[in-house]
């Protein structure tokens, strides 16, 4: 594909562009079993007459998956891919929803695996927000189209590359991988479900080399990968997404795969990639900063007050964009603050500033702890203990106190032995401002985590005012 050029499809007609060009070429290897481009294109072909105008697409990986995708969003077709370890009922009432909500465009049983018009609806995303149903948002083809071009210029995908993301496909950043290696031309690879040594195996005998996955995703391979001596010196890209590597898995990641760039990113899912950085196999880290990297191709972000104006270097605000990756909005669950604009510049409420070009990342304001007048974000304070040695994982929280309104308050699960709250005080030094360091530790077994999968500052919250056993105060 020439560099610059504009090409409006989402992938299905690289589908047919990779079955014409490399028909016994592999394209997708999932739980198992594998598809060329050519049975790829068969198979999905074969399914588009019996696919609706709007599919709720809910199963686990498989390639049926891929295919039942792909003729899902053929033509003017639209898909919402639910995830299957959802109750039934919320499965149920998510489908009632997007039958009611969508607005279909004329399909036929005769219709080719073709890509739509490229401002038509072609994908329901569904993200979690406050209420046990997650909110629906809509993407149109024009927006993957340059969302592709900007992921396979930043990531350097490569059409050798032979991409494994071993989390489930109903997530948006699997989905994606899937999507975008079939318009890169580009083997993508994923397991039935989330296995170290299965995808050890994959690694060791697949010939994969690049790595698409969650930050615990990376540190459990990684660090099981040292000890079990899994060679993954083949693995040339790591792209984590979902919250900030902390040092101990960067540290890890990069003894395990020591040939390996290692990308982190922010980005949401109504607003597709913001800014990210790579971090080349012989480059020193900088640990426990909120830097998350420069602008994307092809998007601007500026940092905004709450009425819409510009605030200089430095200074927090709402993190605001400007690209052709942005969704449509929401179907259903906004409430007028999950995705916002300032005259075209998009926000889903989070903070941070720019300083020298770099996105620095604060956290959602509704995490926000209001200290003795003072504003602290716990993202930047669990990133900090993260960094200190003897800590696995750490959440930060505020909990109410009479003379300062909140303190800040941090539970740590520890990587081995004992922690006391005298080395973590003495970890922050010069790390995070005084005014910023929590005023007690507590020692957890487990991150409190909601049935989502979720860490939860609320739940530590709760736990250490109810004096749960679950938060222990550390001594000093």
């Amino acid at each position: 594909m020439a560099a610059g050029k504009v090409d409006p499809m989402p992938f299905l007609n690289h589908i047919q562009r990779w079955a014409d060009e490399r028909p016994h070429d592999t394209a997708v290897v999932i739980a198992g079993r594998r598809l060329t481009w050519m049975q790829l294109r068969d198979f999905a072909a074969a399914l588009v007459a019996h696919s609706k105008a709007v599919t709720s697409l809910c199963e686990a990986n498989s390639v049926e998956f891929a295919a039942k995708f792909a003729a899902a969003v053929a033509g003017g077709r639209q898909c919402a891919v639910l995830d299957p370890a959802w109750p039934a009922q919320l499965q149920e009432d998510i489908r009632r929803r997007v039958e009611t909500c969508a607005m279909p465009a004329t399909v036929s049983p005769d219709d080719r695996l073709e890509d739509g018009a490229p401002e038509s609806t072609f994908l329901i995303g569904l993200t979690s927000g406050t209420t046990s149903v997650p909110k629906a948002f809509s993407r149109s083809r024009r927006s993957w189209q340059e969302s592709f071009k900007a992921s396979i210029e930043f990531f350097r995908l490569r059409q050798d590359d032979v991409t494994l993301a071993p989390g489930p496909l109903a997530a948006s950043l699997n989905l994606y991988a899937l999507a975008e290696c079939l318009y890169a031309g580009s083997e993508f690879q994923t397991l039935g479900s989330f296995d170290v040594g299965d995808v050890h195996a994959a690694i060791a005998h697949d010939r994969v080399t690049r790595l698409v996955l969650v930050p615990t995703m990376l540190r459990m391979l990684s660090e099981r990968g040292l000890t079990g001596c899994v060679d993954a010196s083949g693995v040339r890209t790591i792209i984590c997404a979902g919250s900030k590597l902390d040092a101990r898995t960067l540290e890890a990641a990069r003894r395990w795969a020591p040939n390996a760039t290692v990308f982190e990113y922010y980005g949401a899912s109504e607003l597709s990639f913001v800014s990210g950085a790579g971090l080349p196999a012989s480059q020193l880290a900088v640990l426990g900063g909120t830097g998350i990297g420069r602008a994307f191709p092809g998007v601007d972000v500026r940092i905004l007050d709450d009425s819409g104006l510009p605030l200089p270097d430095g200074a927090a605000g709402n993190i605001c964009v400007r690209s052709g990756m942005v969704s449509n909005g929401y179907l259903w669950g906004d409430d007028g603050q999950a995705l916002k604009s300032f005259g075209g510049w998009f926000t889903v409420g989070d903070q941070g500033y720019l300083e020298a070009g770099e996105l620095h990342i604060l956290g959602r304001r509704a995490d926000m702890i209001i200290t003795s007048g003072r504003n602290i974000y716990p993202h930047e304070v669990e990133l900090a203990l993260a960094a200190v040695p003897g800590v696995s994982a750490v959440v930060a929280a505020g909990i109410p106190d009479d003379l300062r309104g909140e303190r800040v308050v941090a539970g740590v699960v520890p990587s081995h032995g004992a922690v006391t709250a005298a080395q973590l005080r003495a970890g922050l030094e010069g790390v995070l401002a005084r005014d910023k360091h929590p005023l007690q530790y507590y020692l957890l077994g487990e991150l409190p985590m909601t049935e989502r999968g979720k860490v939860s500052r609320r739940m530590l919250a709760d736990w250490i005012m109810s004096r749960d056993p679950k938060a222990r105060r550390l001594d000093s």
